[in-house]
């Protein structure tokens, strides 16, 4: 099945019934493993602002500290089911990211930006960590510009053509050139994702068990922006989020407001049409969910027919 639409409606439906079975048995593990994390991004703006899912979102993303993402890494593949994995550089080598996604085996969702990328993008959710940053200014400049580095190389050792957004023309092309480049250069010199990776940890986990309180996102482009304090993340706080399938219990952090607020403004009013943005899927196959796909979608549809 191949789509080209940002705005197919049904298209997106039928994604968040997958999503929603990913982030439900995320959850089921982590409260069954006592590891705390909260939804992020837009998982959080969908959470408090739409009760579920950004109606046009494609993806979830989740917080944690890297104490709980490496205990997650651990621990998890004993309790999970074995219809799922987890997706890292450690578990695959043609991994192209600093994070790890916990996917459905047997399943393809490829964005545009990835179908021929060497790793098959599955269903998935995003797991992202966050790592000790110093308070001093300059140390925290170090330690972006380094992680920025080797990130990008990370990601770029997987395409050559990285999803931009609000950028056309000529310096499209220039950009394109630049990190088509990048990207064969690497593979001439066989520079894979598992060295790229562990230079970014190096410089993400710089200040790992410094005692620091203060947090960053460093696979995000800027993380200065993405910084959460021991007391804005916990206690987190559980809210409802509405599935397909039905309603799971998420957490969120603790001061969600103002880290929604921070990084995104006034998150609580919707963009307007034209900047609502999702990753172009390419490639989707549900594989042996189909029919659950198929059935819930139709139940819904049905359920809002006998409303009206």
């Amino acid at each position: 099945m191949t789509s080209q639409s940002l705005d197919d409606d049904e298209l997106i439906e039928k994604i968040h019934v997958l999503l929603g079975v990913l982030l439900r048995e995320f959850d089921r593990v982590c409260r069954e493993l006592s590891i705390d994390y909260s939804v992020y991004g837009g998982t959080a703006i969908g959470a408090v602002r739409d009760k579920g899912f950004i109606p046009w979102d494609d993806d979830v993303d989740i917080m944690l500290t890297r104490t709980n993402y490496e205990r997650f890494l651990r621990e998890a593949p004993e309790h999970l089911g074995e219809e799922f994995g987890l997706d890292n550089t450690r578990t695959n080598p043609d991994f192209p990211f600093m994070f790890t996604k916990m996917v459905l085996r047997n399943t393809l969702l490829i964005p545009e930006f990835a179908k021929n990328s060497r790793y098959r993008m599955p269903f998935f959710i995003d797991i992202l960590p966050v790592d000790e940053v110093p308070d001093d200014a300059r140390k925290f400049s170090a330690m972006k510009r380094s992680s920025w580095l080797w990130g990008r190389l990370l990601f770029l050792q997987g395409t050559p053509r990285p999803y931009l957004i609000g950028i056309s023309g000529i310096q499209r092309t220039a950009i394109y050139t630049a990190t088509s480049l990048a990207h064969y250069g690497m593979k001439v010199i066989r520079l894979t994702p598992r060295v790229l990776q562990r230079q970014w940890d190096r410089a993400a986990r710089r200040y790992e068990g410094s005692g620091f309180t203060r947090y960053a996102d460093f696979t995000m482009r800027d993380p200065e922006n993405w910084v959460v304090s021991d007391d804005e993340f916990f206690p987190t706080r559980d809210i409802p989020f509405t599935t397909p399938t039905g309603i799971i219990n998420v957490k969120i952090h603790h001061e969600y407001d103002r880290l929604l607020r921070r990084g995104y403004g006034d998150y609580m009013t919707p963009p307007p049409v034209a900047q609502r943005r999702n990753h172009v899927p390419a490639i989707v196959d549900f594989g042996p969910w189909n029919d659950l796909v198929e059935q819930t979608v139709s139940h819904q549809s049905q359920s809002e027919d006998h409303s009206e």
